[in-house]
């Protein structure tokens, strides 16, 4: 049976101008750039730049224009008050600039080169072949399913599936293998390999003959699984050869490119380069916290948008063209002055945010060491500035600071804390840091287990589990102690 019943409940939602500005927030440099210029060209109101007069800023701050955004169809041109979209040009400039960044931190463009591309390399290599159309045509194939580390990961079968039904090319595997032979031959040495087996052995088939190359090319054709576990003992009793020997073999190996196409400098990989939000100097012995000048560009409505405003406002016989247009006009006027308010509030959201950061962490920027990094999660920065969790989160995860000390991501500062046998809370962070030259320290040729790790760390003031040393070893890319072991 169905009913109808009211029921009242209070819910938060945001607004449009919220969510825009949370998205904002969250942008590092170059995609605020990106998203600012997306702006003035959907929007003609926005400008960039100096003005030549200076407007009353008060126009700005009047949020009763920003109350309800989905109704502009609708606005009744006799409601709105014009005097709201014109200025006065009482305030002077300096009072609407942002003055914290430094005048030589220009706007600096690095020069790209444009090479050619690891893909259309090895389709220079093959016209050095002499091939037929077909032959030609399969060999091209091969190289447009090579990866960009070099490999060719899928199998003969998909691949002849894939030329007849995309190409039209009917063929077999026998003549697959031999194009691959072909595609082989190229550089760099072991590209177009299916696996890391077969990479080795091409690199090691092209290297010159000795009797060291001739035993590490025996070790990973019949031993490759040993080879990979480090059961040298094993290698030496099945090649019947001395400890040296098969350390100079397995340092043939070694020298072995695992990754070919990742070598190729003409590679056509997106070069990111990183534009620091934040930089950190030190300053008679002071922190100085300074925003990116590319993080505070100079906006203002346009001057031409406020004049048909005050064109519309003198005009006696308001024809219903200009009502529509003036509807227009507000709209866009609206967007532009709640756009320069937002990223006024983005700009002190994260210089704020970052200040926070650097006073908390403040041992460790004036120092660098690692070690005096403080525990530090998302809730002591909200509850310092003022601000919620998840826009410090936002801050964090996507934003760099440049600091003495190099270049790093705000997310690096924080960690979770544990206590040391003197009762004492210290930073994760430090806990890794102090494994990690504990291990790299360690004699290659008995490497220390975790049990052993456990009792080092434990001595040294910190009682961890041995569960916790495998979770810290793994974050921190390390192997476990028989694959960091050395001849």
């Amino acid at each position: 049976m169905l009913k109808q019943f009211l029921n009242l409940k209070l819910s938060q939602k945001l607004s449009p101008q919220q969510i825009q500005l949370m998205k904002l927030i969250q942008l590092p440099t170059q995609a605020f750039e990106q998203r600012l210029m997306e702006e003035m060209n959907e929007n003609p109101a926005l400008e960039i730049g100096k003005e030549e007069e200076d407007y009353e800023k008060d126009e700005f701050d009047n949020n009763d224009e920003y109350d309800d955004y989905e109704d502009h169809d609708n606005i009744d041109t006799n409601e709105i008050n014009i005097d709201e979209y014109l200025s006065n040009d009482e305030t002077p400039d300096y009072k609407t600039q942002a003055n914290n960044y430094s005048d030589d931190d220009d706007d600096r463009e690095s020069p790209l080169a444009a090479p050619i591309s690891f893909h259309q390399d090895l389709i220079n290599q093959l016209n050095t072949f002499i091939l037929n159309e077909n032959e030609r045509e399969i060999a091209e194939f091969l190289v447009g399913s090579i990866d960009d580390m070099g490999y060719i990961r899928r199998s003969l079968f998909d691949i002849i599936d894939d030329l007849a039904f995309t190409q039209g090319i009917y063929t077999d595997e026998i003549t697959i293998k031999r194009m691959l032979q072909v595609i082989h031959e190229l550089e760099p040495s072991g590209v177009g390999a299916r696996d890391l087996q077969e990479c080795l052995l091409l690199q090691l088939k092209h290297k010159t003959p000795t009797e060291y190359v001739a035993l590490a090319t025996s070790i990973v054709e019949e031993q490759f699984d040993a080879f990979t576990k480090k059961h040298y003992d094993k290698l030496v009793l099945k090649f019947n050869v001395s400890n040296e020997q098969l350390k100079k073999a397995i340092h043939e190996i070694e020298k072995l490119n695992p990754k070919p196409g990742g070598s190729f400098t003409g590679s056509n990989r997106v070069t990111e380069s990183i534009v620091p939000d934040f930089a950190i100097r030190i300053v008679d012995g002071e922190l100085e916290l300074t925003l990116n000048s590319r993080n505070s560009p100079t906006l203002h409505v346009s001057k031409d948008y406020q004049e048909m405003m005050q064109t519309y406002k003198d005009s006696r016989d308001k024809s219903n063209a200009q009502k529509d247009a003036v509807q227009f006009i507000k709209q866009k006027l609206d967007s532009a002055k709640w756009f320069i308010d937002a990223i006024k509030q983005r700009q002190e959201t994260l210089f704020v945010t970052m200040n926070a950061i650097m006073h908390f962490q403040e041992e460790f920027f004036l120092d660098g060491e690692e070690t005096k990094l403080k525990p530090m999660i998302l809730k002591d920065i909200a509850d310092l500035v003022g601000l919620d969790i998840s826009t410090i989160s936002r801050v964090a995860n996507s934003k760099y600071v440049e600091t003495p000390y190099g270049t790093k991501l705000i997310k690096e500062f924080f960690s979770e804390a544990m206590t040391n046998d003197q009762g004492e809370e210290v930073s994760t962070l430090e806990i890794k840091k102090i494994l990690k030259d504990v291990i790299d320290a360690e004699d290659k040729h008995k490497p220390l287990p975790d049990e052993q790790l456990v009792d080092i760390l434990k001595e040294k003031g910190y009682p961890i589990a041995r569960r916790t040393i495998a979770k810290y070893r793994e974050l921190l890319d390390i192997p476990v102690a028989r694959m960091r072991k050395k001849m």
